[in-house]
């Protein structure tokens, strides 16, 4: 039996096979933790919500399409991209990030869990070559030194793609420095508790640089 309640309310389409998926992130994770530090283990205590739903708020705003290719910048221990990966099995995940130890410890969770559509390397995102519709982060870095990161990695030739970033906190001088450099770019911000209304989300946001 799959216990993982607040996936199961705030994700009711999602199936039993999906859900066992999402359980099986999370005892891959403790095990993990014992070896290497990946997360702190009061975030371990609050896994379902602090990692997986926390990283899955990005499909609630729908964007992500079959073929399409993703890059989470600054993976860490998989997250928001595993997750996502999960959700979206027809759109390709890369995961990237430059600790070796982290991307080793990705690396096993995709292979444990055969995840055919996830892509993990072990390099800084702007000495990659490759091209994504969106590039996904969570609290990596402020979103001018990100958008700095991964500008030449987001295809611009393509009718959908931008930059989606979650964060916490009082972003207005983060934004406001972002959006006197970029004064074209459209910048959207999203509320956590517009799509959970549990405490740890209240200053919780999705930052969405749109056609960047």
């Amino acid at each position: 039996m799959v216990e993982l309640p607040l996936l199961k309310k705030h994700f009711p389409e999602m199936d039993d096979a999906m859900l066992s998926r999402y359980e099986e992130i999370k005892e891959l994770y403790i095990e993990w933790n014992q070896k290497i530090n990946v997360i702190s283990r009061k975030d371990m205590e609050h896994f379902e919500e602090r990692h997986i739903l926390h990283s899955l708020s990005i499909a609630k705003l729908n964007l992500f399409k079959p073929g399409q290719k993703v890059m989470d910048l600054g993976a860490g221990g998989g997250f928001p991209g595993i997750p996502l990966a999960i959700y979206y099995p027809d759109t390709h995940f890369t995961l990237v990030d430059s600790i070796r130890k982290k991307t080793v410890v990705m690396q096993e969770v995709v292979d444990a869990l055969k995840l055919e559509n996830v892509t993990v390397v072990n390099a800084r995102a702007e000495d990659l070559k490759q091209k994504f519709n969106y590039v996904v982060c969570r609290a990596v870095a402020p979103l001018l030194k990100l958008s700095e990161w991964c500008y030449s990695s987001i295809d611009k030739s393509k009718i959908d793609f931008g930059m989606l970033c979650l964060k916490g906190g009082d972003l207005l001088a983060e934004i406001t420095e972002f959006e006197e450099k970029y004064k074209n770019v459209q910048v959207i911000s999203y509320k956590l508790q517009e799509f959970y209304p549990e405490e740890f989300f209240e200053t919780k946001k999705i930052v969405r640089l749109l056609n960047y």
